[in-house]
């Protein structure tokens, strides 16, 4: 049977440029490789053809004679007949597959490339009141720094690193196995794709250092416990280049001792006599800030809620203050004299009421209830 054109298995045109012919050989090797169709006969010679075709069309000379010769003009030089596979950029390609079948690449040079440092996190812990207006600290970090000798190189200073000759950098090596070739791991420089023959002393050729190092951090207003705040390039030293990591904050907001936080708003307590609530009186209550005046108007019930607007804690979206609520505790003198029992019996006569610690309203709804 006579051999298809190239181009016509590979889809694309004649004049197709190196870029769109590796896309259309990737396209094509990713859906009929043998892992994705097992036992499909037809699927597997597509991915041979595919293969064939790419091998001699991704090679400027290959290609020249296959477009002046035809099939003649590469007879013996397609990737199935022994050899393994060459071309530009195949070892890129069998990476781009290897990533759509298994979710990482072939390892071509990845430890090579620059790689971002990793994050660091520190617990810390802050006051209601440095919560509510904001604060600044200094922080005491351990984090990995590029070697101040090797400047991250990880060469010894007046040396260099090498290109590693057995895998040309690439930190694998491919073997060929029938239609697919083999990737492994560069055992002469462990897949790095460089060798450094005369490491630095100061990083044992790591590149990287261990530094103590002051961060100067700022704590916004209105942060809320258990929170996280990100320090952005304030983390590990990247590798090879990269960029540095982040620096996370995990903040602890210890409790007020007359405070309670609810979104942005303060909940205080505040007890007052039975006679300021009788009577009526002005009062000053905590804010954060200090105190305010409250009016207690007469005849104040326990646990009535007054409010005081702008008196509780900035917003982190847009700053915009919430309010104080202030919730009144009647308290009962528990200690009397009997001087005062006994204008306290007056009062009760004159205000028509019996000495009971129930009222007679509250029985009647109860007698109701159990009929």
């Amino acid at each position: 049977m006579p051999k298809k054109d190239y181009y016509e298995v590979l889809g694309v045109a004649r004049n197709v440029d190196a870029e769109e012919l590796k896309k259309a050989y990737r396209k094509a090797a990713v859906a009929h490789h043998p892992d994705k169709n097992a036992g499909d006969k037809k699927s597997e010679e597509k991915f041979k053809e595919a293969t064939e075709a790419y091998q001699v069309l991704s090679d400027p000379e290959k290609r020249g004679l296959y477009d002046r010769f035809g099939h003649a003009g590469v007879q013996g030089a397609g990737g199935m007949g022994g050899g393994g596979f060459s071309g530009a950029g195949f070892g890129d390609i069998f990476e781009d597959i290897f990533e759509d079948f298994f979710g990482t690449g072939s390892g071509r040079s990845r430890a090579n490339r620059p790689a971002r440092g990793g994050d660091l996190r520190f617990e810390m812990e802050v006051s209601f009141e440095e919560a509510a207006f904001g604060v600044e600290k200094d922080i005491p970090v351990r984090r990995e720094e590029a070697c101040a000798a090797c400047k991250g190189d990880g060469a010894k200073p007046g040396s260099a690193r090498r290109t590693c000759s057995h895998c040309h950098g690439t930190g694998q090596i491919l073997a060929s196995s029938g239609f697919f070739s083999i990737a492994r791991t560069c055992s002469h420089c462990n897949g790095q794709g460089i060798f450094i023959e005369h490491p630095c002393p100061s990083c044992s050729g790591t590149g990287r250092t261990l530094a103590d190092r002051k961060l100067h951090i700022k704590i916004p207003a209105g942060v809320e416990n258990g929170m996280r705040l990100r320090m952005g390039g304030e983390g590990e030293a990247g590798h090879r280049g990269g960029s540095r990591g982040d620096l996370y904050l995990d903040v602890t907001v210890l409790p007020h001792e007359l405070f309670e936080r609810r979104d942005n708003d303060l909940v205080c307590e505040v007890p007052i006599s039975f006679v300021q609530a009788a009577l009526g009186c002005e009062i000053d209550v905590p804010t954060l800030a200090g105190t305010a005046p409250l009016k207690i108007p007469a005849g104040t019930q326990n646990g009535r809620t007054f409010r005081l607007k702008g008196k509780g804690l900035a917003s982190l979206k847009d700053g915009r203050l919430g309010d104080e609520e202030v919730h009144i505790t009647v308290e009962t003198p528990a200690h009397l004299s009997d001087k005062q029992k006994e204008l306290l019996r007056q009062f009760a006569e004159l205000s028509g009421e019996k000495v009971n610690p129930i009222s007679s309203s509250f029985m009647e709804k109860a007698k109701k209830l159990f009929k």
